[in-house]
């Protein structure tokens, strides 16, 4: 296999890519066809997680745990392969993210009823959001002092390297930016929140041109109302392939960081779960003091959990999430839709809450300084109203690193968070997760405080399987 066809092209040059790729195949067999009557469509994603993390080491110790595992041929092609399961399915659900945003604002402005408030739907949605990314800052923040994160490490081997901070604009400037002076532009960077302004204009203009004109505006409101539910059984279509998807996701993520690279900032990766972890008992608080039961809710979104994790991709989520929060946690359309859009991208707990409040604390102690009260409740402020600015961004996550540390005059230090750079999507994994479960646990307060959520729905544990199934078939 020493030639150019199966070295560049094919890209199996290797037999222990052979060997790994059956075994890939094999597994995702074995996931499908487990049983339904013992396992539903949550737990097989469950079996799938825990398989994707032993392939993934399975090819870490047949490797010999190098420090850069890409530099094996074998490595290298099997994770290119398994990309190919894993990224084409994540390309699917990113492929209707677009569609799904704007068909799903303008469905829900035009079906509304003449007695709601739009105004105060977006009003409680920035006050909830804002207020959870700032709990979550002070979380990140605490621990990271509490661990003293930046302290053990030595700063002369971190402060070595060439990343240097992005370029930074002020928050004014930044929040203009989200609004969408082309709405093809926002739709090819992906920004939603100036795709949901967007929507939200054209809905209105509709409603209200409906009450003079409907005979005229029907065919449109036939239109998005048809495409809605196209768009929702698209989604459930591809959906049906997690668990196929998850193994190869989780696997290559393992296998292509290793572990000296893992080791090197191990307190960190540790204090981002743990903080990760608090975060989540904290909504889980939040959502008992909304009347909610948070196991309910926990048991409900395992398996959108599960692809935020191994995915990577909160925007990537984005159809699961609506899909959850309508079809099993019972909250209203258009608080699922217009806070699971605005959530996934901006005011995130995790890439744009909790990590730059961790990577201010490593950069400042890096440098031989503490923080005091005053960094404390800077930080706080900067990295809480930027998180609302980021949206649609490519590297959110080091976006909100780069105006965290600028904001708080720590910009020429940006050079000593290299060794975090380099296994982003270790951490990674946790930010989104806790992305995605910010979005959700922020719609259902939203929602219970506008009294539209649906309790019935919400505490049957059954809410939603029944349609899953039927559009899985």
């Amino acid at each position: 296999m020493n030639n150019v066809f199966f070295q560049q092209f094919l890209m199996i040059s290797d037999f222990k890519t052979i060997i790994f790729l059956a075994i890939l195949f094999l597994l995702i067999t074995i996931v499908n066809r487990l049983p339904k009557q013992k396992f539903n469509f949550s737990a097989k994603v469950m079996v799938a997680t825990f398989v994707g993390l032993l392939l993934g080491l399975a090819i870490q110790v047949t490797a010999g745990f190098p420090s850069n595992p890409m530099e094996l041929t074998f490595v290298r092609e099997s994770t290119l392969w398994f990309s190919l399961l894993g990224g084409g399915f994540i390309s699917l659900i990113r492929m209707l993210v677009i569609p799904l945003v704007m068909v799903s604002i303008i469905h829900v402005i035009i079906n509304m009823k003449e007695d709601a408030n739009l105004g105060d739907l977006v009003k409680r949605t920035l006050v909830i959001t804002l207020a959870m990314v700032a709990i979550s800052v002070a979380v990140g923040l605490g621990l990271g002092i509490l661990f003293n994160v930046g302290h053990v490490e030595s700063g002369a081997v971190l402060a070595e390297g060439t990343n240097k901070i992005r370029e930074v604009k002020n928050i004014v400037d930044t929040l203009k930016a989200l609004i969408p002076s082309n709405p093809v532009e926002a739709m090819v960077s992906l920004n939603i929140v100036g795709l949901v302004i967007f929507s939200a204009i054209v809905g209105v203009a509709a409603k209200r041109m409906s009450k003079k004109y409907m005979a005229i505006v029907k065919p449109f409101f036939d239109l998005i109302n048809a495409l809605q539910k196209i768009i929702v059984s698209m989604a459930m279509s591809i959906i049906k392939w997690m668990p196929a998807a998850v193994i190869p996701l989780l696997a290559n993520t393992i296998a292509q960081k290793g572990i000296s690279a893992i080791a090197e900032v191990g307190k960190f990766i540790i204090v981002l779960y743990l903080a990760v972890a608090i975060m989540f008992v904290i909504q889980m608080i939040a959502v008992s003091l909304f009347g909610m039961n948070p196991l309910t809710y926990v048991k409900k979104c395992t398996s959108l959990l599960i692809l935020a994790f191994t995915s990577r991709s909160s925007v990537g989520c984005l159809p699961v999430t609506i899909a959850t929060l309508t079809n099993k946690l019972g909250v209203s359309e258009s608080t699922a839709s217009f806070v699971g859009s605005f959530g996934t991208t901006a005011g995130m707990q995790g890439c744009a809450g909790v990590f730059p409040a961790l990577t201010i604390v490593f950069v400042t102690h890096m440098s031989g300084n503490s923080v005091d009260m005053t960094l404390f409740a800077m930080a706080v402020i900067v990295v809480a109203i930027s998180s609302l600015g980021i949206a649609g961004i490519p590297g959110t996550a080091t976006m909100a690193a780069s105006v965290g540390l600028s904001g708080t005059g720590l910009a020429a230090l940006f050079p000593m968070i290299n060794p975090i750079l380099a296994i982003d999507p270790i951490i990674d994994m946790p930010r989104t997760m806790l992305n995605v479960i910010g979005s959700v646990t922020n719609a259902l307060m939203v929602d219970k405080s506008l009294g539209q959520i649906d309790m019935t729905m919400y505490n049957d544990p059954t809410a939603g399987n029944e349609s899953n199934s039927a559009e899985m078939e």
